[in-house]
């Protein structure tokens, strides 16, 4: 019972980790990144569709993305889908390539930014520890019900408690290394 409340705990973390590290990747810096389009959506033939599956992205250098159409009636889609999404891009055509430039971040809008980097690691951490008080409250259950006794519940919340501790500083290593990134000029 106790191990597999640790694993279920373990797990629900990682996936909190997981979520953390997929938003901080949509948070634009400088820098370019293919994964910066991945929720850009384009009309395809009446549906929307990703970017990516109507195109290949690829980077151009260090400040640009390179998106190529399959399909040239697809530019025009593209480069408005990208121009009208809230990442404030301006793609350019350039034959049947369409470049994404990076523009350059104000002190203003890195700061921004940061704030939001923390507000989204704090969010990170209160379902941490949302689960560790979980994880513990089955124990205090499972104690009340006489199915574990007193010496293996206190021991298997320290073990949640280490989790917790251990998952915390990965959140805090991961938000020290996105806010170098947006303070990188």
């Amino acid at each position: 019972m106790i191990p597999e409340l640790k694993k279920t705990a373990e797990s629900k973390m990682q996936k909190t980790l997981d979520a953390l590290k997929n938003d901080l990747q949509k948070i634009r810096t400088g820098r370019a990144h293919i994964g910066l389009l991945d929720h850009v959506q384009v009309d395809y033939y009446g549906s929307m569709v990703p970017v990516n599956q109507v195109a290949n992205i690829t980077l151009v250098d260090a400040r640009t993305i390179g998106v190529q159409p399959w399909e040239k009636p697809m530019l025009q889609k593209v480069e408005k889908a990208i121009r009208d999404c809230d990442l404030g891009l301006n793609p350019a055509s350039q034959g049947d390539l369409i470049r994404v430039p990076m523009p350059a971040l104000t002190e203003e809008r890195r700061k921004e930014m940061i704030k939001v980097v923390k507000n989204e690691g704090e969010g990170a951490k209160v379902a941490i520890r949302n689960l560790r008080r979980d994880a513990n409250n089955h124990l205090k259950d499972a104690l009340k019900k006489g199915e574990i006794p007193e010496d293996d519940e206190r021991r298997a919340q320290d073990e949640v408690q280490k989790l917790t501790d251990k998952f915390i500083v990965e959140v805090d290593k991961m938000l020290a290394a996105k806010e170098a990134e947006l303070l990188q000029v």
